[in-house]
């Protein structure tokens, strides 16, 4: 996997029931297809393995990803054209796709998909240190469980220079919300037995 080129989106599905589910996730191109490559378990997974469709959302709001890590999923969605789909209604552009294959494994199967219909909504001006850093700080969020408290630390030091540096208010918000998680976890661990 880290042989490819890989973006940072937002990922919307539905369930069978129709229930809208939105989470971050890194998305790479491979043989023309759109790759997804979500854990065992995960409602994404259950959700495209269902349903065979899904949006691959461009987001420049990096509330969205810090959102869907910090329990905050109630972003505005709208119909995409291709059966089935929703995307993000704040999306920069979005990618329907459709699911051609998959490829198996025990921890993280490789859904290959096809492009059903790309658009751009408007143009993206591109993220600054701050936004870089709050998606770098999701990341990290995301990955509470693998990383020593040290390494965590470290990280946030280093990403706490961009925010204090270049943040505006929505950088500011998202931010909160991971710093909030991450002392949490880091609380909780502390106060573990070992």
């Amino acid at each position: 996997m880290s042989n490819h080129f890989i973006r940072e989106v937002i990922v919307t599905t539905q369930s069978p029931e129709g229930l809208p589910h939105i989470a971050p996730m890194g998305v790479w191109e491979e043989d023309g297809l759109v790759t997804l490559a979500p854990f065992r378990p995960s409602r994404t997974l259950e959700n495209v393995l269902a349903r065979s469709v899904a949006v691959v959302n461009a987001c420049d709001d990096v509330r969205i990803f810090a959102g869907c890590l910090t329990g905050r999923h109630d972003w505005p969605l709208i119909a995409g054209e291709t059966r089935g789909t929703l995307r993000l209604r704040e999306a920069v552009s979005h990618q329907e796709l459709q699911l051609e294959r998959v490829d198996e494994d025990e921890q993280r199967p490789k859904l290959r998909c096809r492009v059903m219909r790309e658009e751009a909504h408007r143009p993206f001006l591109g993220f600054n240190r701050a936004r870089a850093a709050v998606l770098e700080c999701a990341i990290l969020a995301s990955r509470l469980h693998m990383l020593p408290a040290d390494k965590i630390r470290a990280e946030l030091l280093y990403l706490t220079i961009a925010i204090q540096k270049t943040a505006g208010p929505t950088e500011r918000e998202a931010w909160g919300w991971l710093l909030e998680k991450i002392e949490a976890h880091l609380a909780d661990a502390e106060t573990a037995p070992r």
